[in-house]
């Protein structure tokens, strides 16, 4: 089982909880970002770098993520692709994503993106809050404990 980190939009402060989860568990990480991250010397951590455009972080998880794999992300469509591979998937806020939610997840993001395209202003995401890094943490080690 490695772990999967859309990690062009990953807060700091979830790398930083991850790169803490894979050394104490031993579990693979990988950052897949098109810029370059600050990765600590690690036999478990590494970073794969990808061209800048869209989608392309996201179509390379696709293709070398496998059943069991954890997949960090909050993009709804990637999740879905994930889930469907037999990924797990965790957001940045602790939520697990599983087949019978992401259907109603990615309909509300559509709509959100049809309101947004109409011109109605539906703001961003609240600002990370110290529950959702204890509830990410906890639901890390919840799915890290219970791989073999």
């Amino acid at each position: 089982m490695q772990v999967w980190v859309d990690a062009d939009a990953c807060p700091r402060v979830i790398r930083d909880i991850l790169l803490r989860a894979a050394e104490r568990t031993g579990t693979p990480l990988i950052l897949v970002a098109n810029h370059v991250l600050p990765v600590p010397a690690s036999k478990l951590v590494r970073q794969l770098q990808v061209a800048k455009g869209f989608d392309v972080a996201d179509n390379e998880i696709v293709q070398r993520i496998e059943p069991g794999d954890l997949l960090i992300t909050a993009d709804i469509p990637l999740a879905a692709e994930a889930l469907e591979q037999g990924a797990d998937v965790l957001s940045p806020r602790g939520e697990r994503f599983d087949k019978g939610t992401i259907r109603a997840k990615l309909t509300m993001r559509d709509f959100m993106d049809t309101m947004r395209a109409s011109g109605v202003q539906t703001g961003g995401p609240p600002t990370l809050s110290q529950a959702d890094r204890q509830a990410f943490a906890n639901q890390l080690d919840r799915l890290l404990s219970s791989r073999p």
